[in-house]
């Protein structure tokens, strides 16, 4: 860990312990995977705040090629967890910052004694409940997606919080591509897809997370939630809408969010 990483980790952890924007990159961005992941592993540190899971997210072509990954994680803190509630949930997002919404499936880790996964088929021994699900991605860097993969590992993989909804019968996990599902924002729908469009899909992004936790020494916690990655797209998404999502044959899930920490009940 250079001194700089440990400044840029330090500055993206004050930012979102204050809820204040930062109007430019604080240090070299990193430039590879390892710097940007030293820099992550640095601001969980700096935290001491229990992890409660993890978000999975897709590099795209060419940035895949020349980083060796095609799909990147972050922490997700137990406290940015919420389950669906009938009084109707609110995450907080960052104003000035960057803040986005995603239909995601989410799979509950079950650790084995075992070799690591090597295929989604394997996977699927290590998970215990898949639910349906939203992430909240949110940054204090308003340039956080735009500036590439290394800079959004680099603040907590852009991660804002997950909701976790209705759970997925074990009879439909096999399926689960063939699932239709939607995203509206304040009624418009603004994606639609299958999870046939992610790589290997949820169960591949358990693997690639595994993988990157034994790389980093992270040991893998029982009930830790992964959030499988965006299904119909990243949604960018302001200060008191709501996002629906909609899973053909399962449910629906929805969201508001705010910037206002007075208006998050």
């Amino acid at each position: 860990m250079n001194s700089e990483a440990g400044e840029i980790a330090h500055a993206f952890v004050d930012a979102r312990q204050s809820w204040k924007p930062i109007s430019n990159y604080p240090g070299s961005p990193p430039v590879d995977l390892a710097s940007a992941y030293s820099i992550q592993d640095k601001a969980i540190s700096i935290w001491n705040r229990p992890i409660g899971g993890w978000k999975v997210g897709k590099i795209n072509v060419p940035a895949s090629d020349s980083l060796g990954a095609n799909r990147l994680i972050g922490p997700v803190f137990e406290d940015a967890i919420q389950r669906e509630n009938n009084e109707g949930n609110v995450f907080r997002i960052f104003e000035g910052g960057f803040a986005a919404v995603e239909a995601e499936f989410m799979l509950r880790l079950d650790p084995k004694d075992a070799a690591l996964p090597r295929d989604r088929d394997e996977a699927m021994d290590w998970v215990d409940e898949v639910c349906i699900g939203i992430e909240v991605a949110s940054s204090p860097y308003a340039k956080i997606n735009q500036d590439g993969p290394c800079v959004t590992v680099s603040d907590h993989g852009n991660n804002a919080g997950l909701l976790i909804g209705k759970r997925v019968d074990r009879t439909v996990w096999d399926t689960l591509d063939d699932v239709d599902i939607s995203l509206d924002i304040d009624g418009r729908e603004v994606g639609k897809a299958t999870t046939s469009t992610m790589l290997d899909g949820p169960f591949g992004a358990v693997c690639f997370l595994l993988r990157n936790l034994a790389q980093r020494g992270i040991k893998p916690q029982a009930g830790w939630w992964i959030s499988s990655g965006a299904i119909t797209g990243v949604h960018e998404i302001a200060a008191g809408a709501i996002a629906l999502a909609r899973f053909k044959d399962i449910g629906e899930i929805a969201t508001r969010v705010e910037t206002d920490p007075t208006r998050l009940r």
